[in-house]
C-alpha cells in the first residue's frame, strides 16, 4: 500500500507578522519556518502509525514549493517518510497547488492521500477536497480517527453535535485534524537516515492559477481596557449601552 502525505511550509506560530511592498507581500525576514502542524502532527504521524502496524506500507511526501522547502521536507523524512517529491513551484492559489498534488497522486498510483485539515497561515481548508475531485476519489474531511482493514478505511469525523463513522473503499483522500495522532519528535536515527532518503524535484504541470493575492491587511489594534469601580454601577451601565460592541 502507498500513502501520499501532503505537507506545506508555514511560519512558526510565534512569528511576528508583517507585510512589505504596499502590503502585497508577506515579510519573511526573521521568520522561522515549520511543517504545517496539521500536516505533521496528524496526517503524517497517522501514516507512520499505520506503517508501524503494516511494514509493507510506503509513505511518500509531497509539497509544492521552492528549494527553501527542503529543510521541512527533510524533517518530515526524519519523522518517518520514506521518500519525498517537491513540485518546483511557488503559488498561493489553492487550485493550482491541489492540481499539482493531484498530478503527483495520479502518476504515483497511491491508495490513500492524507492532508491536514488546513494550513495555519491561510486557513483555506480547500486542498483536500480539490485533490479528491481531481483524482476522482472519495473525500472525508475533518477526520479524527482512521483505521485500515485491507482496502477499506473506517473513519470517524466530527459533525455538528456529534461524530460520524464512515466506511470507505480505497483509494481515498482524507483531511486530518486534532485527535488523529499525537505529535512526535524526530530521533537521531531518523535525522541521520533522512539525509539519504530520496527527495525528487519535479517541474510543475502547465496549470493556470485561478486566484491571486491582491493585498494583506492586519487586524486593527486592540482597544484599551476601561476599569470601572464596583461601586459605580451607573457608569458600567452607560459604557455597556454606549461603547460596548456586540460580539
Amino acid at each position: 500500500m502507498k500513502i501520499l502525505v501532503c505537507i506545506s511550509k508555514t511560519p512558526d506560530t510565534t512569528s511576528k507578522i508583517a507585510f512589505t511592498n504596499g502590503n502585497t507581500k508577506f515579510d519573511e525576514a526573521g521568520v522561522q519556518w515549520i511543517i504545517n502542524p496539521y500536516d505533521e502532527w496528524y496526517s503524517l504521524v497517522r501514516a507512520i502509525e499505520l506503517k508501524e502496524k503494516d511494514p509493507t506500507i510506503s509513505i511518500h511526501l509531497v509539497t509544492v514549493g521552492l528549494p527553501d522547502c527542503d529543510p521541512i521536507i527533510r524533517k518530515a523524512l526524519a519523522l518517518g517518510g520514506d521518500e519525498a517529491i517537491r513540485v518546483n513551484a511557488d503559488s498561493t492559489d489553492s487550485y493550482y497547488i491541489a492540481a499539482q498534488i493531484a498530478e503527483v497522486a495520479k502518476k504515483g498510483g497511491y491508495d490513500l492521500v492524507l492532508t491536514g485539515k488546513e494550513t495555519i497561515d491561510y486557513n483555506g481548508s480547500s486542498i483536500g477536497g480539490m485533490v479528491a475531485e481531481l483524482v476522482n476519489a472519495p473525500y472525508i474531511s475533518l477526520a479524527t480517527v482512521l483505521n485500515l482493514n485491507g482496502t477499506t478505511a473506517t473513519i470517524t469525523r466530527e459533525i455538528e453535535g456529534g461524530e460520524e463513522v464512515a466506511e470507505v473503499s480505497l483509494p481515498l483522500v482524507v483531511s486530518c485534524q486534532k485527535g488523529m495522532a499525537e505529535q512526535r519528535i524526530p530521533n537521531m536515527r531518523g535525522i541521520m537516515a533522512a539525509r539519504t532518503k530520496p527527495l525528487q524535484v519535479v517541474e510543475p504541470a502547465a496549470i493556470e492559477a485561478l486566484t491571486a493575492l491582491v493585498n494583506f491587511e492586519l487586524p486593527p489594534a486592540k482597544a484599551g481596557v476601561k476599569l470601572v469601580s464596583p461601586d459605580n454601577v451607573a457608569e458600567l451601565v452607560r459604557l455597556l449601552h454606549e461603547e460596548a460592541k456586540a460580539i
